[in-house]
């Protein structure tokens, strides 16, 4: 019996079948593992980036409302029919009824205000409720919660000061922004509060996708909870524990609960909002991706097993010929030649390997046209990516003008507002010229300069040769943008802005330089750290130039502290 098992071991046919079971199987295993991983990690990444962009969406759509909060806020304590009520002791009744028609007017530009209330340091009220519940001395700097808005720093809280007692109905509920009045000598005068309905977050994040258990919360800097479609996390301290847990752990894929994680720092508010999603899809896509490996693996080896049995012996002289040829292929997609005089496996393996050639190089094509709609969509998706933040404020500006019968200002500004829209559209085209990329920037300049006034001066310059050269739409202005909002906005002293288009080689240089508070601490030439120079401005523009043009075109950043920063924006002149 030995010794017939030991001749059946040396039989070719047998040797081969036994060989190419074992090494079959070993193969699927690997493939099925590396193929498994792969797919398992581009859903993962995938779901990840729908994550984060889901919830930074709707965490900038929060920041971009409580920005808007502030700058009605700013409109009312600044106003001076305001200030100058509250400066005098002696208050004309009839003044008084203007200021409320004020207070009206404001809370009807906004649905979800809910109150607007301003108490002077004497503690007179002004407000749309006229019956209010409040602590209030002849010397309000004695009262706790007054003291405590006057240092709130304008950023917004999840509880009004005149609320007693917590429901826990959130209907009930209000975030207030706070906000000190002086007078024309910088002394307090007052305090304004605006109450704005709970339900404005609520709106913002219904809507977000995070699956069937998944979940978003908010929560402060004191690790407080601040937003929770469950009221009762407001009282269960067990709750509140594991979403701190949650916030403290920072991982952002937990296998084990299958979630994933992603957080988002609110700019406007000492906030962080987290939003939980659970993997349900990742979960099935693994499931099934395991059953089908699973299911072809034992095809393929019942195949083999069962055609390596019965045609090892004829197989073997026409695979020694088809090895030979298919080395070459090696060097390049080719079709195999079919051997008449071959065996039908050898013939037939040909004539599949042939298709499969056909259908690699189809699927090639197909890959490479699809990589470019892919291109042009990353694009477009970059571009798409405008804050809206200076539209509401040049909005707020014109109004504001309008309310002061600034006509010709209205006039001026909402030129230049719509030249500004008419060079971002540009007829649906993605490139323009660099002479109209300037007058795109030169009209957001003129209106902030009719908002900040003294404070921003700034110069354009362009060598004439570059004038017609051709550019994509949209690179300087998010640049300009930045440097405004985060190196000139909060200096004491006059803030400017010069933009210069050069020519370098074969290459367009477009430097925006600012003498604004300038930064450290950071790799400024390190696009993972753009976001955290001020927003997505820097980064979109270098992702969108770097699309276009390779990774050797881009952006480069120098800045100096207290001295400001220079961003330079480099291009081929051959745009086309």
């Amino acid at each position: 019996m030995k010794l017939f098992t030991s001749k059946m071991m040396k039989k070719l046919r047998v040797q081969i079948a036994f060989h190419y079971l074992i090494t079959s199987a070993l193969t699927l295993l690997a493939m099925g593992f590396i193929l498994y991983s792969s797919i398992s990690s581009i859903v993962l990444r995938e779901a990840v980036t729908t994550t984060e962009m889901a919830v930074d969406k709707s965490g900038m759509y929060i920041d971009l409302y409580i920005d808007r909060l502030k700058a009605v806020s700013s409109l009312l304590s600044e106003n001076p029919q305001l200030v100058s009520y509250l400066s005098t002791e002696e208050r004309d009744p009839l003044e008084k009824e203007d200021l409320y028609k004020i207070i009206e007017t404001t809370i009807a530009s906004d649905a979800f205000i809910k109150s607007i209330i301003i108490v002077s340091k004497d503690g007179q009220i002004l407000s749309n409720e006229r019956n209010l519940n409040m602590s209030m001395s002849s010397d309000m700097m004695k009262e706790q919660w007054y003291t405590s808005a006057i240092h709130s720093g304008s950023k917004p809280v999840l509880t009004s000061a005149r609320m007693q007692n917590f429901s826990m109905d959130k209907d009930s509920w209000v975030i207030s922004i706070s906000r000190e009045m002086k007078n024309t000598q910088g002394e307090n005068i007052g305090v304004l509060l605006i109450d704005i309905e709970y339900k404005v977050i609520d709106d913002y994040l219904t809507n977000l996708e995070l699956g069937k258990s998944g979940f978003s919360f908010i929560i402060n800097d004191k690790s407080e909870v601040v937003y929770h479609k469950d009221p009762v996390y407001f009282r269960d301290v067990v709750k509140q524990n594991t979403l701190r847990n949650i916030v403290a752990n920072k991982e952002s894929y937990d296998k084990k609960q299958n979630t994933l994680t992603h957080t988002y720092s609110l700019k406007n508010a000492d906030w962080l909002l987290v939003g939980v999603s659970s993997q349900d899809g990742l979960l099935a896509i693994k499931k099934q991706l395991l059953e089908i490996f699973l299911l072809v693996g034992i095809v393929l080896q019942i195949i083999a097993a069962i055609s390596v049995g019965l045609f090892a012996g004829k197989i073997t002289a026409p695979f020694q010929k088809l090895e030979k040829v298919m080395q070459d292929i090696e060097y390049g997609l080719s079709e195999v030649p079919i051997d008449d005089k071959g065996c039908y496996e050898a013939q037939s393996l040909a004539r599949h390997f042939n298709l499969m050639i056909r259908k690699i190089e189809k699927l090639m094509q197909e890959i490479t046209e699809k990589e470019k709609h892919l291109r042009t969509s990353e694009i477009n998706v970059l571009h798409s990516q405008i804050n809206p933040h200076f539209l509401y404020n040049t909005l707020d500006t014109i109004v504001w003008m309008a309310e002061f019968n600034n006509s010709e200002k209205v006039i001026e500004i909402t030129k230049a507002l719509a030249q500004f829209f008419r060079l971002s559209l540009s007829g649906g085209k993605e490139l323009t010229t660099v002479e109209n990329e300037l007058d795109h920037v030169r009209q957001y300049l003129f209106i902030q300069k009719e908002r900040y006034g003294d404070q921003l001066t700034y110069d354009i310059i362009c060598d004439e040769a570059l004038v017609q050269m051709q550019m994509p739409k949209i690179l300087v202005q998010p640049i300009v943008e930045n440097a405004l909002y985060h190196g000139i906005r909060g200096m004491a002293r006059q803030g400017h802005i010069e933009i210069r288009a050069e020519e370098s080689d074969r290459d367009i240089l477009l430097i925006v330089k600012d003498n604004g508070e300038g930064f450290y601490h950071l790799d400024v030439n390190n696009t993972n750290n753009v976001a955290k120079l001020g927003g997505v401005g820097i980064k979109n523009v270098d992702e969108r130039i770097k699309l276009y043009y390779g990774e050797g075109y881009g952006i480069t950043i120098d800045s100096i502290v207290g001295s400001g920063t220079t961003v330079t924006i480099k291009i081929p002149q051959n745009s086309e």
